[in-house]
């Protein structure tokens, strides 16, 4: 028996580097009692999932804070990871407004005189020991670097905090030497108070950055009530949402937003549903009708009654959806995973190796080849590698959440924009799922009794076709008889008996295998089908007594869906149990030009794995339900969410609202995202491998020139907040229909 897992996500502080996030996923993977970890870095989450009985919270938290991290927690009612961003950026501000302040004059007292500028006389005679004393305070301002990287050196898994206070420590160490040791050559006190400088605005202006990505869920949050007016005895009372319990009888008055998701139990107003359906005009709401948390009221009043609260709500499976989405890793990152995981050390042995090389290859003296030491190691950036992807995705995501459009996993953001066919399940998902009774035929008895006989048959199917026979019946008063046995047979129709006569009702499979005569009847189920009507054949004592005719009609925006599909170069198919008549002029309507018909529901799932194994990458979209096993053996399985119960376990995308052009949007929104993430990877990869082998000096022997510390503090700085700022060139998008 497997071992009980709970999973948890942690707000992470302090992580600057991609290498920071990998270094908490490896040592956190190697403790005993955690199965799984992922490491956001762009998020600053991590999600752990862990044995109870192995291993508690406190000692998770305590791996994390022996790497030199910050578990953020917030005041009861208080967003945590909102407190800590403005706490982290706040900080970044003070650190970098000190850091300036020492590295201006520092950098005035060192090129001053190359300048020609005349210091005072004490000034003058006490340059280098001024210039000591604010490089220090630049050093203090920042100390995070040069904690946490040590942190990391003594725990074997160098970041990117370690090559910052390698390279400036140098510089720093070396200055200090020459200052108070007597040991001959320049002293860099300027360039490590300016590199500080540099590193802390680069990180300033990231955290800011990266805190925009993060915005959907920000704005999902917002939407939701604060309070709710709930009714104690007789009286009225104001309560905070959190305390509202399933139950509870809540008060909701014109023009606010409902708490909870509920049912209303007296009053009606009209409610606008636009979060949720994106639809602007308001939909009628009253006594049993279902009402969704975080949308808002109109100006009538009514009471509810509390069905779902807290993490049971819509707007709750939503934001939870979302998070786990961003949370977790698309397949591609993994390249940028594993050259983060050597990166760090890679770059430190190339840096000693430049550092040697132009001191005792080269011949170029000590103070040229710390110079190309310490390039080496600012200019590396594994910040850029790490955000490439995390930080497209958390937009790509967010933008999903905006239209309606659930991607469950980062994995499925990233695979559904390889889709080439759109398999629809035709009854619910094209079609609104409402057949109505078009034709009554009758063949050997009158159409009245023709009627009674089947909905007394199907009196008490489940089925669709059969609930539209019995509404028929109930609105024509025809009478409606108590089976004396029922028979439901899947994929065929219904047997029962009816006043002591057996009457079968269903399709054409059925009258075969209960060796009906069905010739009288094949010119009106032809003429039925060829409609696009569903034909049920009644039977009644062994002889056809007539057909029946229902029609399903598609939903409003199906035909668009399907010319946007079409649009974006993709094929497209729908299946059916109906007979391939009847499902060629549903689809024909619908502009499909590929039917599956005649297959049966536990069926659905082969003829998807034979699409795929014509090589096709294959999206199935279905109800969720029905079609869970078509959904799960698909590609990209895409469930309609329907009503307050948004979180479908089958599929890889949900679809919040009932249109299906957002099966359009969901696909090119990964095509744009993933669009982002090459860009991402590319410019990052592109900045490494260019920018360190020119701070290691390989141009210096052709053109004589060696990068300045100072120039390569500030691109790579520029790197990582480029890489982030693309990113967020998403929010002005809108996809396809948008």
């Amino acid at each position: 028996m497997p071992e009980k897992t709970e999973t948890v996500i942690i707000p992470v502080g302090g992580m600057d580097c991609a290498s920071c996030a990998m270094s908490i996923e490896t040592m956190l993977k190697s403790t005993k009692g955690v199965k799984d970890v992922r490491v956001n870095f762009a998020s600053q989450k991590a999600t752990v999932e862990y044995v109870p009985g192995e291993i508690v919270m406190p000692e998770i938290e305590a791996v994390i804070r022996k790497l030199g991290f910050e578990v953020l927690k917030g005041k009861p009612g208080k967003d945590a990871e909102k407190e800590a961003r403005e706490k982290e950026i706040r900080n970044y501000r003070l650190r970098l407004a000190v850091a300036v302040v020492a590295a201006i004059p520092a950098a005035i007292l060192a090129m001053g005189g190359m300048a020609g500028v005349v210091f005072p006389g004490w000034i003058a005679q006490n340059t280098i020991w001024i210039q000591f004393l604010l490089a220090t305070l630049a050093i203090m301002a920042g100390s995070q670097f040069f904690i946490r990287g040590a942190k990391a050196l003594i725990n074997r898994m160098p970041t990117m905090d370690s090559l910052v206070a390698i390279g400036v420590g140098a510089a720093y160490l070396y200055s200090v030497a020459v200052t108070f040791l007597g040991l001959e050559g320049f002293v860099y006190y300027e360039i490590a108070a300016i590199l500080i400088s540099f590193l802390l605005l680069g990180r300033l202006m990231e955290a800011t950055a990266r805190g925009k990505t993060s915005e959907a869920i920000k704005r999902l949050m917002g939407l939701q009530a604060k309070t709710a007016r709930v009714m104690r005895g007789k009286e009225e009372a104001e309560i905070p949402i959190e305390q509202v319990k399933v139950g509870d009888v809540l008060v909701i008055r014109p023009g606010e937003k409902i708490p909870v998701d509920g049912i209303v139990m007296d009053g009606e107003s009209y409610v606008d549903e636009a979060m949720i359906t994106g639809e602007p005009i308001p939909v009628a709401k009253r006594k049993g009708a279902v009402v969704i948390g975080a949308t808002i009221n109109g100006t009538g009043s009514f009471r509810m009654r509390a069905e779902k609260v807290g993490k049971d709500t819509m707007l709750a499976q939503i934001i939870k959806l979302v998070e786990e989405a961003q949370g977790s890793k698309a397949p591609i990152q993994r390249l940028a995973d594993r050259v983060s995981a050597y990166f760090v050390p890679t770059v430190m042995g190339l840096a000693i190796i430049a550092g040697l090389y132009w001191y005792f290859a080269a011949g170029m003296g000590f103070v040229f080849a710390l110079t190309a030491f310490v390039t080496t190691l600012i200019i590396a950036c594994p910040c850029a590698l790490g955000l490439a992807t995390p930080t497209a995705v958390m937009m790509g995501t967010g933008k999903g959440a905006e239209y309606g459009v659930l991607f469950k996993t980062a994995k499925a953001l990233e695979e559904a924009h390889k889709v080439q066919m759109v398999v629809f399940d035709k009854t619910g998902t094209l079609t609104k799922g409402e057949p109505e009774v078009t034709d009554i035929v009758p063949i050997s008895m009158d159409a009245d009794d023709l009627l009674a006989f089947a909905a007394s048959a199907e009196r008490n199917s489940e089925h669709p076709l059969g609930e539209a026979i019995v509404r028929e019946a109930r609105e024509s008063k025809a009478r409606i008889a108590e089976p004396r046995s029922f028979k439901s047979i899947t994929g065929r129709g219904v047997e029962a008996t009816v006043g002591g006569r057996k009457v079968l009702a269903g399709n054409r499979k059925l009258m075969e295998e209960r060796k009906i005569k069905v010739a009288g009847a094949e010119r009106a189920m032809k003429q039925l089908e060829e409609k696009g009507r569903t034909a049920v054949m009644v039977a009644v004592g062994g002889k056809i007594a007539g057909v029946i005719g229902i029609a399903d009609s598609l939903k409003e925006n199906s035909v668009e869906a399907v010319r946007m599909l079409k649009k974006q170069g993709l094929r497209v198919a729908m299946i059916t149990g109906d007979n391939r008549r009847t499902a060629q002029a549903i689809a024909k309507e619908a502009g499909i030009d590929m039917v599956l018909a005649e297959v049966l529901p536990e069926e659905k799932e082969k003829e998807v794995r034979k699409l795929q194994a014509e090589g096709m990458k294959v999206a199935f979209v279905g109800d969720g339900i029905n079609d869970a096993p078509a959904l799960a053996a698909s590609d990209i399985g895409i469930a309609i969410g329907s009503g307050t119960d948004v979180a479908i376990e089958s599929g890889d995308i949900v679809l919040v609202k009932d249109d299906l052009r957002d099966v359009a949007k969901a696909l090119d929104i990964s095509k744009y995202t993933m669009k982002k993430i090459r860009q991402n990877l590319f410019w990052a990869f592109f900045y490494n491998v260019i920018g360190i082998p020119v701070a290691m000096g390989v141009l210096y022997p052709f053109t004589g020139f060696l990068l300045n510390p100072l120039i390569a503090g500030g691109t790579m700085a520029f790197s990582s907040v480029s890489v982030v700022s693309n990113s967020l060139l998403m929010k002005g998008y809108k996809p396809i229909g948008g």
